[in-house]
């Protein structure tokens, strides 16, 4: 007997839809985890996004990267806060729930919730990804799985203390 389960049917983007409307489009297909849509109607070989965590070149390497973050995080939602289009330029500001679960960037799973809020920055070319930066407060993560402790904290007091005795001991200068 054929397993038909693990087939997806690929949804293309909105044909004579904005810019923002595709954004929007992946954004949906991001959130169904559908990667398979993505590729080719909205990533290319050509495509570049720069990630706080490296740079993933090419629809292949993209995929890989989102396939990762989904094993990673349980429950990702990506919800659109804000979204401005000028030009071949789109700007986004995100805000992404989820439950880490699993090996993301080499850090285990944690089971923590985590709540954050990011940007992305989308240049399109002929209705395709050209490239899409990428930014969030890599501490606000850190700190929500409890790699950091929170800011302020005793914990958090000791660490910038040991650090900036390092950093004395280093003998870096300060700038004034």
């Amino acid at each position: 007997m054929t397993d038909f389960s693990h087939t997806l049917t690929t949804i293309a983007p909105p044909e004579n839809g904005s810019h923002t409307e595709l954004v929007r489009w992946a954004f949906g297909r991001l959130n169904a985890q559908d990667v398979d849509s993505l590729r080719g109607s909205w990533w290319t070989s050509d495509t570049v996004v720069y990630l706080p965590t490296g740079t993933c070149r090419g629809s292949d390497e993209i995929a890989a990267y989102f396939e990762q973050t989904f094993a990673a995080v349980a429950d990702l939602d990506l919800a659109i806060v804000a979204i401005a289009e000028s030009g071949d330029d789109v700007f986004v500001h995100w805000h992404l729930t989820g439950r880490h679960v699993d090996t993301y960037f080499g850090i285990d799973g944690t089971g923590a919730r985590i709540d954050f809020e990011g940007m992305d920055h989308f240049v399109l070319a002929d209705r395709k990804v050209a490239t899409n930066t990428v930014r969030y407060d890599q501490m606000e993560f850190a700190r929500q799985i409890k790699m950091l402790p929170p800011d302020g904290s005793l914990a958090d007091q000791a660490l910038k203390a040991a650090f900036n005795a390092k950093t004395r001991v280093m003998g870096i200068a300060r700038r004034r």
